[in-house]
């Protein structure tokens, strides 16, 4: 899966259709980089402000998909999103010009309610924003308007706040009820359908992404042992700086002082490569940790996928006898070619039928 940058997300957010696989599909990477779930919204929010009136309704698809999909992992996504819907809502039902989208607008607004995707308080709340925008609308017969700098102002400010207030260790503890791979989700049309995605049954952060593992792999290319340039001045330093028996032998203050000047940048050195070569030791013990626990979600996978691949070749097997047992029964059937050409007879006139004798 590709790695998350700003201009990435724009120009998924760019390319974005109103069909399920294109929702379910950045739905899936916007989950995976659920980490960056700030930077996403507030994407997001940008994005969704820019785009055409006939495309936003996709933008709110997109946002149930992602809550939906991601609540077992952690409330990141709800937790961002939340404060910003009820002003994108009620953009939307300033925007909104026909029943049919105003009606599943409501349909996602009685999922979240029924699903407890946020507490009621909040539901009502996206609700009013988007009941009393169109009924405005509708009863007056108002044209859709743009969102003004104020209602702009007041989304971002939403944003921002709720990334200041955000509670990492509710986060954390949120994310380590995630026991289960299979999430129950609802299409666009309010289609009740399962979809089951591998998921290690780690805590979220425990386990880390390729991208970082690779660039803690690339630090260590670097680090302080395999500075060969650094190694080489330690073993040239002067000897009379590392052994006090030769102190004995300076016999003026010239001396003295070139020594001091010696040992003073072979103090600087060494305690300049041991720093290197601590912090080095941190960073071998963190990708250490890294690793084994890449590793462990790795195996983790693994089980799942040869659970699943024994899953489906079990419902190929069922597949193959099902085509047996149709060819089977094809090939007992009466062969129609061999009956005999009855169209040459002619069928009785309804005098014949009826004559009486």
């Amino acid at each position: 899966m590709s790695g998350f940058s700003d201009a990435a997300l724009e120009k998924k957010l760019a390319e974005l259709n109103n069909s399920q696989q294109s929702i379910q599909t950045l739905s899936l990477w916007l989950i995976h980089h659920r980490k960056h779930h700030a930077s996403i919204v507030k994407i997001w929010l940008k994005e969704f402000t820019k785009a055409k009136d006939s495309r936003k309704l996709t933008f709110i698809y997109l946002v149930n998909d992602v809550i939906q999909n991601s609540r077992k992992k952690g409330p990141e996504f709800r937790d961002q999103f939340g404060p910003i819907l009820g002003p994108a809502l009620k953009l939307m039902g300033q925007a909104v010009n026909d029943e049919n989208t105003q009606k599943r607008l409501e349909r996602i607004l009685n999922i979240w309610g029924d699903r407890n995707m946020f507490d009621p308080k909040q539901i009502s709340e996206f609700r009013k924003s988007l009941e009393l925008c169109s009924k405005r609308r509708f009863d007056i017969g108002e044209p859709p308007v743009k969102m003004s700098r104020r209602d702009r102002g007041e989304m971002l400010e939403n944003v921002k706040e709720n990334r200041e207030q955000e509670d990492p260790d509710k986060n954390k503890k949120e994310r380590r009820k995630s026991e289960c791979n299979e999430v129950i989700q609802f299409d666009k049309e309010g289609k009740k359908e399962v979809h089951i995605t591998l998921s290690p049954k780690l805590p979220a952060n425990d386990a880390p992404e390729p991208e970082e593992l690779i660039k803690a792999l690339q630090t260590l290319e670097n680090a302080a042992s395999s500075d060969g340039i650094v190694r080489k001045k330690i073993t040239e330093l002067p000897p009379e700086v590392s052994d006090v028996s030769l102190l004995s032998k300076i016999s003026d203050q010239t001396q003295a002082e070139t020594l001091t000047g010696k040992v003073n940048e072979a103090v600087e050195l060494l305690n300049d490569y041991n720093g290197r070569l601590l912090k080095e030791m941190e960073d071998r013990k963190s990708v250490t940790k890294m690793l084994h626990e890449f590793t462990a979600a790795q195996k983790e996978l693994l089980v799942q996928a040869e659970e699943r691949l024994q899953e489906y070749k079990e419902k190929l097997c069922k597949v193959y006898q099902v085509r047996e047992e149709l060819r089977s029964h094809v090939s007992s059937l009466p062969d129609l070619s061999q009956l005999p050409d009855v169209s040459a007879v002619p069928l009785p006139s309804a005098g014949d039928l009826f004559s009486l004798r």
